[in-house]
């Protein structure tokens, strides 16, 4: 009986290491030597595409700004333009012409060009930007045909390891393949978008990359090219891609006549879990995402969260940080509900949160054109959509500046994406309508009253 047990035991592991010995050896034949990317290659590369922007600028020349100078050489609207260009990369994924790329490559493009990988060139028109993902959406003008496209893989069932390669064409030389591995996932302190959710990649990628594909194995779009991390300005082995799983939240709201892409809204403040608060909490590491704050009515209060909980998992996946937890709950589709847990008073708590926009009612978002320190500013007030948008508490109050023109007054004077006008001339800003009568007045002295990253602000400008 022991002899018939050690032969078994024996028969096992030769077996087992023979099937070792199979998994590494030395290729065996001439074709197994050519084994190559080339069919994924040709099958993807039609679909990815070279994006081309350009916008016009005015050289600004302070002397112009008297107006004894502006006599005897010239008025502002002689002054010369140049033409900025800027190169990408770009994916297509609809036959009719739909083309996904960065939204940094083409942010104040006023023409916008698409390559195809046979040379032939279109223009382009901008359907969608948004700034939250850092991606945009074009649309071919002008055709009449069907092109190649690539089909969205799941990007939660990527793994650390998978071999990827990413296709765009770098410094402009051209349309340039290059291959590595998946070096990690679900980056957060990436520090690019809203969105801290990266794939992160030794595959080479490098200036113009930006917006191009990363593919997997099976010839379907991983992930959109971003960034990369690098004190030379070229390729050094880590670069970070946007999810596909965020990618087709984007290219649908496109499909779907959007102008802004809709998510869902949880309604409530995360915070992250620094080593002194999971010691508080009795964690054994600091991992989850804690509620700081509860917005009433929000489909977070409705759902039954509270101050204090700790959200540890949604839909079943491990919640790291609250940046973990943006992007999961992000990609959730409208309608329905997403499945949290939580640690509520050590104990584990399932909750049901539904998945609907944020109320969006009285934004007034304008551009201010009259003559002052606000000139260029792009204003709205805060709603629980801006308040999502912008991070900040949807019970704060005044008006914020969404967005700066380049070279405006606003800009030039230190105002910021974000900031939150209080007061002007000690006249109390509730709306954009008051900040617009406050900017009419011709005022030699500007007193602003302003918020910025919880910090009030007091700025006095001369007219």
């Amino acid at each position: 009986m022991i002899a018939t047990r050690f032969l078994t035991a024996l028969l096992v592991l030769l077996i087992a290491t023979a099937a070792m010995a199979q998994d590494r050896r030395v290729p065996g034949s001439a074709a197994e030597l050519r084994l190559s990317y080339a069919p994924i290659v040709q099958r993807v590369q039609p679909a990815v595409v070279n994006v081309y922007a350009a916008k016009i600028v005015q050289d600004h020349n302070p002397l112009l700004d008297d107006p004894i100078f502006r006599r005897f050489f010239g008025v502002p609207g002689q002054q010369p333009e140049q033409m900025q260009r800027s190169l990408g990369s770009g994916v297509m994924v609809d036959p009719s012409g739909l083309v996904v790329t960065n939204n940094h490559v083409i942010e104040g493009a006023d023409q916008v060009k698409v390559s195809l990988s046979d040379k032939r060139e279109f223009e382009a028109e901008i359907v969608l930007k948004d700034t939250r993902s850092d991606l945009a959406v074009l649309r071919l003008k002008d055709v009449h045909e069907k092109f190649p496209t690539l089909d969205f893989a799941n990007s939660d069932e990527l793994q650390v390891g998978d071999v990827v390669l990413a296709i765009g064409n770098p410094f402009g030389v051209g349309q340039t393949v290059t291959h590595g591995i998946i070096s990690a996932l679900a980056r957060t302190q990436v520090g690019i978008t809203d969105y801290q959710f990266f794939i992160q990649t030794d595959a080479a990628i490098n200036p113009g990359n930006s917006g191009g594909a990363l593919v997997d194995m099976t010839g379907k779009l991983a992930g959109i090219n971003t960034a990369i991390f690098s004190r030379s300005g070229g390729s050094q082995g880590i670069g970070f891609a946007i999810p596909a799983n965020m990618v087709r939240i984007v290219v649908a709201s496109a499909k779907s006549g959007g102008k802004a892409v809709k998510r869902p809204w949880l309604g409530a403040r995360l915070q992250a879990v620094t080593p002194e608060i999971a010691e508080t909490l009795g964690l054994r590491r600091p991992t989850g995402a804690l509620v700081a704050n509860v917005v009433p009515g929000s489909p977070a209060a409705r759902a039954g969260l509270k101050l204090s909980d700790l959200i540890v998992a949604i839909e079943g996946q491990a919640v790291d940080d609250p940046n973990a937890f943006d992007y999961r709950f992000a990609t959730r589709p409208l309608g329905g509900t997403a499945e949290i847990e939580v640690q509520r008073a050590g104990r584990p708590v399932k909750l049901s949160v539904p998945l609907e926009t944020a109320p969006d009612g009285g934004r007034n978002e304008i551009v201010l054109t009259t003559r002052s320190p606000f000139q260029g500013a792009k204003v709205a007030n805060i709603s629980p959509a801006v308040a999502d948008e912008m991070h900040l508490d949807a019970d704060t109050e005044g008006v914020v500046v969404t967005d700066l023109s380049d070279g405006s007054t606003a800009a030039n004077v230190g105002f910021q994406k974000g900031d939150i006008i209080v007061a002007v001339n000690n006249q109390k800003i509730a709306k954009t309508s008051d900040l617009e009568k406050a900017t009419r007045d011709s005022s030699r002295l500007w007193r602003i009253k302003l918020l910025r990253g919880g910090q009030q602000i007091n700025v006095t400008l001369g007219g």
